[in-house]
């Protein structure tokens, strides 16, 4: 994977990336894939991305996010996530739902708990953050890590 931490728009970069794979389409008659994409950037500074996968039972879904995670974890052991754009057919805007599902949230903590210093985009065009702190303040879990 490619180091963009150096870069001075790492948002445009992680957009980019994650736009690229936008394609939705019908795999089977029970799966839609890739109609929501994900790009983040691992603690190294490299770029991972995932796509959704949504299936007519439900249980066999996995969102773009927790995609782009398993690959990051899969191709290189990391588990800190430092930013995460999510998003459907265009860039997040503010008010849009282009934030992790609660799904999302608790795998990210429970991957590690200092995913919670995540930043996630929640405004493209005025590249507004939110952290993952902020949506999930208080988490249960955090006394059974050893911090």
């Amino acid at each position: 994977m490619e180091d963009y931490s150096g870069k001075a728009d790492i948002w445009e970069e992680l957009y980019k990336r994650a736009k690229e794979i936008y394609s939705p389409e019908q795999i089977s008659p029970f799966i839609n894939v890739k109609k929501v994409v994900c790009a983040l950037e691992a603690e190294d500074g490299a770029i991972y991305t995932g796509f959704s996968i949504e299936s007519d039972c439900g249980v066999a879904d996995l969102c773009a996010e927790r995609t782009a995670a398993i690959k990051m974890y899969s191709d290189s052991g990391q588990k800190i996530v430092k930013r995460l754009i999510v998003f459907r057919d265009r860039p997040p805007e503010k008010g849009s739902t282009s934030i992790p599902c609660g799904a999302c949230r608790e795998f990210f903590m429970q991957l590690s708990n200092l995913n919670s210093k995540m930043e996630i985009l929640i405004d493209y065009e005025s590249r507004e953050i939110i952290t993952l702190e902020d949506l999930i303040p208080n988490w249960w879990g955090l006394e059974r890590y050893d911090i």
